[in-house]
């Protein structure tokens, strides 16, 4: 349990997601669906007390009006560190820009981009900065 997750920087955040993540692909191994690693991953974030919200909702601000668009941040930690999953066979240049875009409209600095369909999670596993 993490005493105070609210002063964790991004990037300590990030360590404690990575490891949450190590701990669920070891237990389940690549070959599920994207949910069933975001839940058990959500699963684990929140026993160490952070705050953490799934599928949160992201509004898209175009010409002042917000607009109603449907994207969705897979994991959002402690309101600043976003974490996109999938379970494909590679990530590709569309993930890493999907990434960027969900910083951008949050205004978060940092997001991990989590490929679960892997037999090392940490060659799934891209560090994405918004440069703001």
């Amino acid at each position: 349990m993490i005493e105070n997750p609210a002063i964790l920087t991004e990037n300590e955040l990030s360590k404690e997601v990575i490891g949450c993540a190590i701990t669920v692909h070891r237990s389940l191994g690549p070959g599920l669906l994207e949910n069933a690693y975001q839940q058990c991953l959500a699963y684990e974030l929140r026993n160490l007390g952070l705050k953490v919200e799934v599928e949160k909702s992201m509004p898209l601000i175009y010409d002042d009006v917000e607009m109603d668009c449907g994207y969705r941040i897979d994991i959002l930690v402690e309101n600043k560190l976003i974490i996109e999953l999938k379970a494909v066979e590679e990530i590709n240049d569309v993930h890493l820009a999907q990434t960027l875009t969900y910083l951008k409209l949050s205004g978060c600095k940092l997001g991990l981009l989590m490929n679960f369909n892997v037999a090392i999670l940490k060659n799934g596993i891209k560090r994405v900065v918004n440069g703001l």
